[in-house]
């Protein structure tokens, strides 16, 4: 089963890519990109975290039946969509893209789909939080199918090699690997997530030995307050788009175990220094597997469909 579902992505990457291409509204909806510009723009002017909270949805959208828009199907009386899983509760950002989704189908109905609002809508917020800048292949359809028993997404206390397996299932490398989980630069996690790792971990009553002190009493404080807080995945430059995640790591102050993991272990430990030190070759890096991950079993040509309301199947 593995291998055929290999050879089929293999075969179906390079014609999706083919069917995918920069500017695909230009002529059926020349304002669609930047109709969602706008959008993603005024939501990020009073609320930086909308750039965590995009490239969370596009990834788990794309990770389960491809980036088909499938994580914006609400339930029905009739079945449960992805919406209701387990990583998917904590997943937010809908509202923006319903906001950008109304206004293109005022402009132009039933043309721009819903898994390309979520792709140029994750690339804008990138931009705006001092991320690379970078061309969207647009041309996606949406899918017609949500269903939250096929949410099968890498948790945080994988291992590196366990990650790795998943990404690789998905047509992705180790270094697209390091470099998609980059994108924790301006993420934050709920202590559900990481509280394992600040007290009794692995049952031997003390904190994890491999993050940094300061950071467990930082995170027991935060963790400690309210119900089920967040932490900054970066406690540097917690909304700017950089490479100090990958030195924070390098320092023992990764968050969640799978972040500590990358800077720890021999099969990802290269890259991540080589990102610590090369801010640059991190933007070029980050911009290309993105695209990357934009491309996974997209829908093209004539199947699925356009939704007009990104919530419900037409």
């Amino acid at each position: 089963m593995k291998i055929i579902f290999v050879l089929y992505f293999t075969i179906l990457l390079p014609l999706a890519l083919a069917q995918l291409k920069v500017g695909f509204y230009k002529t059926s909806c020349p304002r669609a990109e930047s109709i969602v510009k706008a959008a993603v723009q005024k939501r990020f002017n009073t609320d930086k975290s909308i750039t965590a909270a995009l490239l969370r949805m596009h990834f788990h959208d794309c990770y389960v039946r491809g980036c088909d828009a499938s994580i914006l199907i609400d339930s029905t009386n009739q079945s449960r969509s992805e919406k209701e899983s387990g990583p998917n509760l904590t997943v937010r950002g809908y509202e923006l893209i319903d906001e950008a989704k109304k206004a293109l189908e005022k402009v132009c109905p039933s043309k721009v789909s819903c898994a390309d609002i979520i792709t140029l809508a994750t690339r804008d917020s990138v931009v705006l939080a001092g991320g690379p800048s970078y061309d969207v292949p647009t041309g996606r359809r949406d899918g017609r199918v949500s269903n939250i028993n096929e949410v099968n997404l890498p948790g945080p206390s994988l291992s590196v090699s366990q990650a790795f397996q998943s990404f690789k299932d998905k047509g992705l490398t180790m270094d697209d690997m390091v470099t998609l989980l980059g994108g924790h630069t301006v993420g934050v996690a709920h202590c559900f997530f990481f509280s394992g790792r600040l007290t009794n971990f692995q049952g031997t009553g003390k904190p994890d030995p491999s993050m940094d002190a300061g950071l467990v009493t930082t995170l027991k404080g935060i963790c400690g307050n309210g119900s089920n807080p967040t932490a900054f995945l970066d406690q540097g430059t917690s909304f700017s788009f950089d490479n100090e995640f990958y030195r924070q790591i390098r320092g023992k102050k990764g968050v969640m175990k799978i972040d500590q993991e990358l800077a720890d272990d021999r099969l990802s430990s290269g890259i991540v220094s080589r990102f610590a030190s090369n801010a640059n070759l991190f933007r070029t890096r980050f911009a290309q597997a993105m695209v990357k991950m934009g491309n996974i079993q997209v829908i093209v040509g004539n199947a699925g469909e356009i939704r007009k309301n990104c919530r419900v199947i037409n």
